[in-house]
C-alpha cells in the first residue's frame, strides 16, 4: 500500500459522527466484512466513510470499488464522497454491478469475441429478437421465454446447461430458442442486460491473466445493498476479490424484496461458510423514524426466520401513533388521503413559528401494484394537489416511443449500431438475422459501423446483391431523412416531417399488425402522435420543463432537437426536487425515505400478494418464502415513514370488474399496535383544524382590533 496523501483528512475526521457500532464497520480494512445494515440505519455514511479510511490506510484510489443497484444510489454515494474525501472521490470505482460489467467487457471483452463498440440491446430489442429466434409473433409469449432465459443466466446456465436441466418440454424447447438468441446476439455483436453480469464472470472465470489483473487491480471492494444480489453477482464477487477476501458487504436481510427477479438470500448465507474469518457488524440505532414507527416495523418482520437477528431502535422519542385507517372503497381511501395530507399540512401552518411547516413534497403514498394510483391521481387532480407518480413505467420507456428514438438517435449518430439495429428491423423490412449477422461481421472486419459498411465497395464480396440492395436502401432512407431534418425549422415543418415519415415507414400498419388488441394499438399510436407533438414543439421553441412551466426559445431545426433525444431518459432525474406528493409503489420506494406515509390497500390479497394457491401446483415451502418476501416488503414500506404513518385497508375492493369484501391484511395484527392507537378519521380531524384556525383568526382581528394594528392574513 502507498502512503495516504498528506492533505487526506485525519482519521478522527473520518470517524466524526459515527456511533460505536458504524466506527467497528469502518475501520475493520484486512478481511471479508458483512455490515447487517438495518433500515436508516446510516449505510451510506459506512461506505463513504470507510471509502476514505481505505484511502487513508494507503491503498488508491483507483483501487477501491463501490458497487450499487441504481444509477442513482451511485450519484448519491458519489457526491458523498467527494464531500468527505475531496478530489480523490473521483478515482474511486462508484457504479453499479452492470456499469462494472459494462466496464470489464470494453477492456477485455475481446477475449470472448466482443468488439469495444458492442451495443447493449434494451427489454423491447430482447423481445424483437426472440420473437425472431422463436419463430412467433407474440409479444406476451416472447416475454415469457425472456424472463425464463434471464433466470437462467441470472443463476449462471447457457443455452446448453439450461437445456440440460429443463424441467418438462417447454423449457426444452426455450432452451434451444435460448441458443438461437445467443447465436443472434454474437452475430450482432449486442449483449443484453443479463449479459453484463454473465460475461464478466465467464471472462474472470475462463481467462486466468483477465481475472488476475482485475484482482490486482482492486484492492477492496464494498457492495451497497447485499440482500439483492443474485446468484452470477455473487461468483462474480468472489472472483473479483481472490483469495484475499477484501471486500465489505453492506446489507439486510430484513430488507430482501427482489426474490422475484432473481436476488436470493443464499448469498447472505454462503458468506460464513465461504470465508470463515468473515466479521460481521450490525448497525441497529436507526436515524429515520420515530420509536412507534420502528415498533411496528419490528413486530411485522418479527415471525420471518432471521440469519441475523437484529432490532431496531431510535432514539428520536415515540412519536405519533401508527394510524390504522378503514376505508369503505379505492374511491373512499383516496379522499381520506386528501383530507390526512390537507390536515397535516394545516396542523403544520398553524406550528410554522416552530419550524414545523409541512411542504407537499414531504408526504408520500405507497401501494403494491401500479394500478392502483388511479384513484389517488384524480383525488388528488380534484383537489388540486401536485403530485407525481414514481414506479410506473417512463413514457420514453414504452416500446413506440423507442422505436422512434432509435431512429432519431440513427438519424444524428450514424455510428450508433444499436440504434442501427432496432431502426432497421422496426418496421420490419425482409432484412433477417442472417443478413445482419453478416453486415456484423463484415463491419467488425473492416473496422465499420454497421451504417458505414452499408455503403462499402467490398460488401458485395461478402452479401447477396439482393441483400446489400435491401441494406443501401434503408441507408439511403436515413441520409434523406437527415437531409430534410437539417432544413426543417419551426413547429409547422416538424409536423410536417414527423407525419410523412411515419407515412412513409407506414409505422401506424405496423403497430395493429403487432397488436392482437385494437384498443392496444390505438393506445400506442395515441402516444406516437403525443411524441411527434412534443417534438414539434420543441422545434417551434416551446418546451414544458420538469414544473410544468413553459418557456419559449429560438426556433430549432429538427436535426438540432434530435440531437438532443440522447437526453429524454434523463428529464426525470430532475423530478425529485419538485415540491409535489409522491405516489409510488413500495419497490419503487426501496431507499427512500419521507417525514408523511400512507400505506394504501393493505389487505389480504394485495399485502401479501395472492398467496392462494388452487392450482396445488406450488409447494407449501414455496409459499412460505413468498409470505417471508411479502412481510419484507411491508418492512420496508413502514420504515420509510419518519415521522407518521397511516396504515388503510378496505372493507370492499375491486377485484377484476367485480367489487369484493376485503380483508384486512395480516400484516396489521402482526403490527401489534397498543390499544391506544387512533383508528382515525382524516375529516373529522380537518373540520376540527379549520375550527381552530376560525377561532385563532378571530382572536387575532378582536386583538389587532384592540391595538389598532392592522389584522393578520390568514394562512392558505
Amino acid at each position: 500500500m502507498s502512503s495516504p496523501p498528506s492533505s487526506f483528512p485525519a482519521a478522527a475526521l473520518v470517524n466524526a459522527g459515527l456511533n460505536l457500532a458504524q466506527q467497528e464497520a469502518v475501520n475493520y480494512l484486512h478481511g471479508p466484512c458483512l455490515v447487517l445494515a438495518g433500515a436508516g440505519s446510516g449505510k451510506t455514511r459506512v461506505i463513504t466513510h470507510k471509502i476514505g479510511r481505505l484511502i487513508q490506510s494507503g491503498l488508491k484510489p483507483e483501487q477501491i470499488a463501490a458497487i450499487t443497484f441504481t444509477n442513482k444510489a451511485a450519484a448519491e454515494m458519489r457526491e458523498r464522497a467527494k464531500t468527505l474525501i475531496g478530489k480523490q472521490a473521483k478515482g474511486v470505482v462508484i457504479c453499479t454491478f452492470h456499469a462494472l460489467g459494462v466496464r470489464m467487457l470494453r477492456q477485455d471483452g475481446a477475449a470472448l469475441g466482443l468488439k469495444k463498440q458492442f451495443s447493449i440491446l434494451d427489454s423491447d430489442d430482447v423481445t424483437s429478437i426472440l420473437k425472431d429466434a422463436g419463430g412467433s409473433t407474440d409479444a406476451a409469449t416472447a416475454r415469457q421465454w425472456q424472463w425464463t432465459i434471464s433466470r437462467w443466466k441470472n443463476s449462471g446456465f447457457n443455452a446448453a446447461q439450461a437445456e440440460a436441466q429443463a424441467s418438462g418440454d417447454e423449457e426444452r424447447v426455450i432452451a434451444r430458442i435460448m441458443a438461437r438468441y445467443e447465436e443472434r446476439l454474437s452475430a450482432y455483436q449486442s449483449v443484453d442486460f443479463d449479459d453484463l453480469i454473465g460475461l464478466p464472470l465467464k471472462l474472470l472465470r475462463e481467462h486466468e491473466a483477465v481475472r488476475s489483473q482485475w484482482q490486482a487491480a482492486l484492492g477492496h471492494v464494498l457492495v451497497d445493498e447485499y440482500q439483492d444480489t443474485n446468484a452470477t453477482q455473487y461468483e462474480v464477487l468472489k472472483l473479483l476479490v481472490g483469495p484475499r477476501g477484501r471486500f465489505t458487504a453492506v446489507g439486510d436481510d430484513d430488507q430482501s424484496i427482489y426474490g422475484w427477479r432473481g436476488a436470493t438470500l443464499d448469498n447472505l448465507k454462503k458468506l460464513p461458510q465461504d470465508y470463515p474469518n468473515l466479521k460481521v457488524v450490525k448497525l441497529e440505532q436507526n436515524y429515520r423514524s420515530t420509536s412507534a414507527i420502528l415498533r411496528a416495523a419490528n413486530n411485522v418482520i418479527g415471525p420471518n426466520p432471521k440469519l441475523f437477528p437484529k432490532t431496531l431502535f431510535s432514539e428520536l422519542g415515540e412519536g405519533e401513533p401508527v394510524r390504522v385507517v378503514d376505508c369503505d372503497s379505492e374511491e373512499h381511501e383516496a379522499e381520506r388521503v386528501v383530507a390526512r395530507i390537507q390536515s397535516l399540512r394545516a396542523e403544520g401552518t398553524l406550528q410554522a413559528s416552530g419550524g414545523q411547516y409541512r411542504e407537499w413534497k414531504d408526504f408520500c403514498v405507497l401501494y403494491r401494484a401500479n394500478h392502483m394510483a388511479k384513484p389517488f391521481e384524480k383525488a388528488f387532480r380534484k383537489a388540486n394537489i401536485p403530485y407525481k407518480v414514481s414506479g410506473g413505467q417512463s413514457f420514453f420507456d414504452r416500446a413506440e416511443i423507442k422505436d422512434l428514438c432509435s431512429w432519431m438517435v440513427l438519424i444524428s449518430n450514424n455510428d450508433n449500431n444499436a440504434a442501427f439495429i432496432r431502426a432497421i428491423k422496426t418496421p420490419k423490412r425482409g432484412i433477417g438475422h442472417t443478413t445482419l449477422g453478416a453486415l456484423s461481421t463484415f463491419a467488425d472486419q473492416s473496422r465499420l459501423s454497421l451504417f458505414e459498411a452499408l455503403f462499402s465497395n467490398s460488401l458485395g464480396s461478402s452479401l447477396p446483391a439482393k441483400a446489400v440492395g435491401s441494406l443501401q436502401e434503408f441507408g439511403r432512407t436515413i441520409n434523406d431523412l437527415e437531409y430534410r431534418a437539417r432544413r426543417c425549422v419551426g413547429a409547422e415543418d416538424a409536423r410536417s416531417f414527423l407525419n410523412d415519415w411515419l407515412k412513409e415507414i407506414d409505422y401506424e400498419k405496423h403497430l395493429y399488425e403487432g397488436e392482437d388488441s385494437e384498443k392496444v394499438a390505438a393506445a400506442r399510436w395515441t402516444n406516437v402522435m403525443e411524441f411527434c407533438d412534443w417534438m414539434a414543439k420543441r422545434c417551434g421553441g416551446q418546451i414544458d420543463d420538469v414544473a410544468g412551466a413553459r418557456t419559449t426559445q429560438e426556433t430549432k431545426t429538427m436535426l438540432e432537437v434530435v440531437q438532443t433525444i440522447a437526453l429524454l431518459s434523463t428529464i426525470q432525474a430532475s423530478e425529485g426536487d419538485q415540491n409535489v406528493v409522491t405516489l409510488s409503489t413500495l419497490h419503487a420506494a426501496k431507499g427512500l425515505e419521507w417525514p408523511h406515509v400512507v400505506l394504501a390497500g393493505v389487505n389480504e390479497g394485495l399485502l401479501p400478494f395472492k398467496l392462494d394457491d388452487k392450482s396445488g401446483e406450488t409447494s407449501e415451502e414455496d409459499l412460505a418464502l413468498r409470505l417471508q418476501e411479502e412481510r419484507r416488503l411491508m418492512y420496508v414500506g413502514i420504515t420509510r415513514a419518519q415521522r407518521t404513518l397511516a396504515v388503510n385497508w378496505l372493507r370492499r375492493r375491486k377485484k377484476g370488474r367485480e367489487t369484493v369484501a376485503g380483508v384486512a391484511s395480516r400484516f396489521i395484527a402482526e403490527m401489534a399496535l397498543d390499544q391506544a392507537t387512533v383508528r382515525e378519521d382524516p375529516r373529522e380531524k380537518l373540520k376540527a383544524l379549520r375550527a381552530e384556525f376560525a377561532q385563532k383568526s378571530v382572536a387575532s382581528r378582536a386583538a389587532a382590533a384592540a391595538a389598532d394594528l392592522p389584522a393578520p392574513v390568514r394562512p392558505a
